[in-house]
């Protein structure tokens, strides 16, 4: 589930991070999603089109931009992941107790995976 508009997944994915974890730079971005800088700046481009991003100068270093949320696309983040987790509550009501136990321990072994 997600919001209605003209912004991919990735593009979302982009911008929930800048929400959570805050001014990124390019570099970070790539590295955090697993592409190329050139591929994580179009990205950006596209956010700050149309309001979603910023990009300014590192304060700590002048030489680096780095790229933040911008309030539009907090609002944006955050409205994206309520209706997300709106859907799966509701999917997840339709299971009996036994399919979400089921669920939850599959989610746990998936975690431990994870973190190896």
């Amino acid at each position: 589930e997600r919001p209605d508009g003209d912004l991919g997944d990735g593009a979302l994915e982009v911008l929930a991070l800048l929400d959570r974890g805050g001014p990124q730079t390019l570099t970070a971005l790539s590295a955090h999603h697993r592409v190329t800088p050139a591929s994580m700046s179009q990205t950006v481009n596209r956010l700050a089109s149309v309001g979603y991003a910023a990009r300014a100068r590192d304060p700590d270093d002048g030489r680096r931009v780095i790229i933040r949320a911008t309030p539009m696309g907090k609002r944006l983040s955050q409205a994206a992941r309520a209706r997300r987790n709106t859907w799966i509550d509701a999917r997840l009501a339709e299971l009996t107790e036994q399919e979400r136990a089921t669920l939850g321990a599959a989610a746990d072994i998936l975690k431990r995976i994870a973190d190896d």
